[in-house]
């Protein structure tokens, strides 16, 4: 039979036991059975594996497949040996292979049996291997996970860049590439490294109906949150995603403590711990992994529930592919992404010791991860439009599926300002990224726009009266309504499109979703957002603790927020705290300040309680692994012996911002800490007493809002230093 004439139905129901393709599979397999370069991105469960599989063992030959991961190709080879007799159906060729077994290998390619041989890009250059292969009957070359052939690719590897002059030495055959997640300039560069410019490409849907998106921002208490999550989905599959070893093992920790089965994965292990743990999580003896982004890569397991995101990701093509890992069998998946801007600032850090082309790379990829994440828009359709695809967030499939669209934000009429843009765009003769046209708008100069002499033409600073952020949040929102476009060559680069042309003549009522307002300089401003998880605070409790809060501050002669903060007070409004040890357990609230403040907001949540017939959670309790505890102890202790704060901080690997959090969080949760002796460096009595009796008349305790006050006069750190100093003393 002629691989022309093949029936490719009978051929799914005979290896694989399906009775029908799933989208673009058919289409795909064809294509490369009659002997064309093929281009595939197809999302995460879309079955891309079984595009290259199947036609593998129905042509003559062995087809060569180029998998990044020694764990992808342990699986693959594993399923395809499960539906043959022959064990040399499919093998591997790696670095983990002894002498004996790669001698097996050769083999059962030149005897042909083996129809799939998985290689490490690294074992494909080996002189060796090529020589080797160069005398055997390849079919095809398929280049698994393509996207790390671009730079512009979330997991750039440049051993991929080298692979199309190692194929033409082997042989002059067919080439499919695939993907799970690329953006136009990664397809570009995919399809010109490989030379295949006429390859036929087919481009499957990005969109998965199914999964809920949903971001929240990233507070002090985060694993709390997420323990009260996965108990809401207890005996569910979960991936947690973190981007440190350290932070992963200190997550699986803390979860473990609070008696959720879950396990630690990442490169830090031993080989035989993660294959441990990830069998425990495939069988089901576990049901969370926490894992640094080595997870998941080719896991096929159909029934992930939830994919966390405790960090969030460099790019929006890995947290795409990241949490396609749920729901791959069209059920359920919930994808919670917690951010801070303080995440996006370390990423920025860790890129600064970069070459320059790459931290530009770099830098635009996390603006994107940052416009999706404060984006108050549809994040599917924002998703998607990164992907080159349009969506219908009214009639599209899964177009209720984000807490944006569940919890809408305000909008209001944007006309002038977006006429506006557009005209800045084209007057500065679209030479600028996002963050120029920013800066020529609100008139903020800088060595680029001078350069062009763009500060000295009249539409500069033509929309000062609005801040940067209104305009960078203008700016995605019509990127995304097709006004606009960024360059695909000099990535970035806003160009204007024919619909915005248009608008610019003819404009119409254009109205703009608020962005959500995530402040970067004051923890305490951002309060964790529990509606999209169905979790409110109780608005009439809340009522009654914020007038019992005056009342004991009135007592004791300091401000309300000196008792409990805000946040303190509705978070005891969604967990009914009744005795001191709940209370300890409150956002905010140590035993220094459950005792000294705690007796009678503990009675009147009692009374509330039984008066109201109240259901009480009984899952929120979060045990600490103690942690953090030994840290309080030594700089509680240090700071007794009048140790400069710099040697604290050194000495614990801390940033010096990072020191006055960690003292926060003492002062706040109610103990001591006497730090005199170093503010009595940086400021005389007068100013000491000028900033406490600041915060002593103050609302509340922002810093932002005394830097406004003083105008000037003191410096951040001053004034965090003073709110030490202020809450030690009068609140505990």
């Amino acid at each position: 039979m002629s691989e022309k004439s093949v029936d490719l139905h009978k051929e799914l129901k005979n290896y694989f036991g399906f009775n029908k393709f799933k989208g673009l599979q058919e289409q795909v397999i064809k294509s490369l059975i009659d002997g064309n370069d093929t281009f595939v991105i197809m999302p995460t469960g879309g079955g891309k594996s079984l595009c290259y599989q199947l036609p593998a063992l129905i042509k003559e030959g062995t087809a060569i497949v180029v998998s990044p991961l020694i764990a992808l190709m342990k699986n693959q080879v594993d399923a395809i040996r499960g539906i043959s007799a022959n064990r040399g159906i499919a093998h591997v060729l790696n670095s983990s292979l002894n002498k004996t077994e790669v001698a097996q290998v050769k083999s059962d390619i030149e005897n042909g049996i083996t129809k799939l041989l998985y290689v490490a890009p690294e074992s494909l250059i080996k002189e060796e291997y090529i020589d080797f292969l160069k005398n055997q009957e390849i079919s095809f070359v398929a280049i698994d996970e393509a996207h790390c052939i671009s730079e512009w690719g979330h997991d750039f590897r440049p051993e991929y860049r080298n692979l199309r002059t190692i194929i033409e030495k082997i042989d002059k055959v067919p080439i499919i590439g695939l993907t799970a997640t690329a953006t136009e300039k990664v397809q570009e560069d995919i399809l010109k490294t490989l030379g295949m410019s006429d390859a036929k490409t087919f481009k499957a849907s990005f969109n998965r109906p199914n999964l809920f998106y949903d971001v929240r921002p990233k507070t002090a208490n985060v694993n709390s949150d997420i323990i009260r999550f996965i108990r809401l989905h207890m005996n569910k599959s979960g991936i947690i995603y973190c981007l440190s070893r350290k932070k992963v093992e200190e997550v699986a920790q803390v979860l473990q403590v609070n008696g959720i089965k879950a396990v630690p994965y990442h490169a830090g292990l031993d080989a035989k711990t993660r294959s441990r743990h990830q069998d425990m999580f495939l069988m089901e003896e576990v049901d969370v992994v926490v894992a640094t982004i080595a997870f998941g890569m080719g896991i096929d397991k159909p029934d992930v529930r939830f994919v966390i995101h405790h960090d969030i990701p460099k790019s929006l093509e890995s947290y795409y592919q990241e949490t396609g890992r749920a729901g791959r069998d069209g059920g359920e998946g919930y994808c919670l992404a917690y951010y801070s801007y303080k995440d996006i600032e370390k990423l920025e850090k860790f890129l600064s010791g970069k070459p320059i082309a790459e931290q530009e790379i770099g830098n635009a990829l996390l603006q994107e991860v940052v416009g999706y994440a404060e984006t108050s828009m549809s994040r599917r359709k924002y998703l998607l439009h990164y992907f080159g695809e349009d969506f219908d967030e009214v009639n599209g499939l899964g177009a209720n599926m984000d807490d944006n669209v569940v919890n809408p934000k305000k909008k209001h009429e944007a006309k002038d300002d977006l006429k506006l843009l557009l005209e800045v765009v084209t007057k500065s003769n679209e030479k600028y990224k996002s963050k120029e046209v920013v800066n020529t708008l609100t008139g903020k100069v800088n060595a680029l726009l001078k350069s062009h002499k763009t500060d000295e033409r009249p539409f500069f600073g033509s929309g000062a009266k609005r801040d940067g952020k209104y305009w960078m949040a203008l700016i995605r929102q019509a990127l995304v309504a097709g006004f606009i476009r960024k360059e695909i060559e000099q990535y970035g680069v806003v160009k204007i499109t024919e619909a915005g042309k248009n608008y610019i003549k003819n404009p119409t009522t254009f109205l703009m979703t608020e962005d959500h307002k995530y402040d970067e300089n004051d923890e305490a401003a951002i309060i964790t957002n529990t509606k999209s998880s169905g979790a409110a605070a109780d608005e009439t409790l809340v009522k009654l603790l914020k007038d019992l809060q005056k009342s004991v501050a009135k007592k004791n002669g300091v401000p309300p927020y000196a008792v409990f903060q805000e946040l303190s007070l509705d978070d005891m409004a969604l967990k009914y705290p009744i005795t001191i040890d709940e209370l300890k357990n409150i956002y905010g609230v140590g035993e220094g300040k459950a005792r000294k403040f705690g007796k009678p907001f503990i009675d009147l949540i009692s009374k509330y309680v039984e008066e109201n017939d109240i259901i009480r959670p009984d899952d929120f309790i979060v045990k600490s692994t103690g942690v953090n505890s030994g840290l309080k102890l030594y700089i509680i202790q240090n700071t007794d012996r009048k140790l400069p704060l710099e040697d604290i901080a050194k000495s614990k690997g801390l940033e010096f911002n990072e020191l006055i959090e960690e003292m926060q969080r003492i002062v706040y949760s109610g103990t001591k800490i006497n730090i005199d002796y170093s503010i009595d460096e940086l400021l005389d009595e007068d100013q000491q007493e000028e900033i406490f009796e600041y915060f002593m008349e103050a609302e509340n305790d922002s810093i932002q809002n005394a830097l406004d006050e003083f105008d000037g006069d003191y410096d951040e750190e001053e004034l965090r230093l003073m709110r030490i100093k202020f809450i030690s003393q009068v609140a505990n």
